[in-house]
């Protein structure tokens, strides 16, 4: 059933400008399908979440995120406050053009405009779960922010944190494997207590925590090979003070998601998770980087509808 009310959500900003090149593009497509829509075309950081909250206490059924990684994350937060969601029965949609495209990898949606279009149109809804976190913010205040796909601390963070001052001109793979590299030869293993539905699992020092509840992150590295998006358990890859040599000679099996066997990387799944680091450990959700260590990560069950 065609929704009532649909309305694109659009970064002119993301994939270097790309995306305001191709967007005439894509809403040619998307009226093409019969889609009849209103357009926002957002103008910074946390517009996309503003107006989304807006648009769906103003009836929208449908918001079509028309961007990146980041785009995504804000328009997903723009589904929910503090309460709960801003809307029951209310969907969200993707079109990519950004620079990693992650989420949509385990969604199975089309990168490609024209196919995701079509997509969307015959797509029917589907709930997945959703990570909500509470975290030290840039200013030192606490924040509590949602995710949808992958959030990571430790050298996750640093690489995003790298990745984003760049232009990404180069695009997703080449972008993040560049800041990955970089990041890692300049990265120092931090002390991190990580404990998984109330269960301390390790405090020591860690080269990365990832909470997965979609498969890739970084343009495509496959970190939580076996994660669902609507199983209710978050797949939780840490892995413990590996070397900078071993870190690149093992950096082509998280490309392949064969990289959980070995002996310094755990993984385990669960709904709750803690975070403490002695020192400054940046996170990373959906490809952002908002804030830094203690975090708890709590998983909502199916609590947003996705069309795709």
């Amino acid at each position: 059933m065609t929704p009532k009310k649909v309305a694109a959500v659009v970064n002119p900003a993301s994939a270097n400008g790309a995306t305001a090149r191709r967007w005439p593009e894509i809403a040619r497509l998307l009226a093409q399908e019969g889609i009849d829509f209103d357009t926002y075309l957002t103008g910074g950081p946390g517009d996309a979440t503003v107006h989304t909250r807006q648009m769906l206490e103003r009836g929208y059924d449908l918001i079509i995120s028309v961007g990146g990684d980041g785009t995504a994350n804000e328009v997903a937060n723009g589904f929910f406050t503090a309460s709960g969601p801003v809307r029951e029965g209310a969907a969200i949609a993707f079109i990519f053009i950004g620079t990693g495209c992650d989420l949509i990898r385990t969604l199975g949606i089309p990168r490609e405009p024209e196919a995701a279009v079509r997509h969307l149109a015959r797509a029917s809804r589907r709930p997945i779960d959703v990570g909500r976190v509470k975290f030290t913010g840039h200013d030192g205040s606490m924040q509590t922010r949602y995710f949808i796909n992958v959030a990571g601390l430790g050298l996750d963070g640093d690489t995003v944190a790298r990745v984003n001052r760049t232009s990404k001109a180069l695009g997703g793979f080449i972008s993040f494997l560049w800041g990955t590299v970089a990041s890692l030869l300049l990265y120092r293993n931090r002390q991190m207590a990580v404990t998984v539905d109330d269960r301390l699992v390790c405090d020591a020092p860690l080269t990365v925590a990832v909470i997965g509840n979609g498969r890739y992150f970084g343009g495509g590295m496959c970190i939580a090979p076996h994660a669902e998006m609507d199983d209710a358990l978050f797949d939780i890859i840490i892995l413990q003070n590996m070397g900078k040599i071993s870190l690149l000679f093992n950096l082509p099996k998280v490309y392949r998601g064969s990289h959980l066997s070995h002996p310094k990387i755990t993984a385990l799944r669960g709904r709750k998770v803690t975070v403490t680091a002695k020192d400054p450990t940046l996170l990373e959700l959906d490809g952002e980087q908002p804030g830094c260590a203690p975090v708890e990560i709590e998983l909502l069950p199916r609590a947003l509808l996705v069309q795709g």
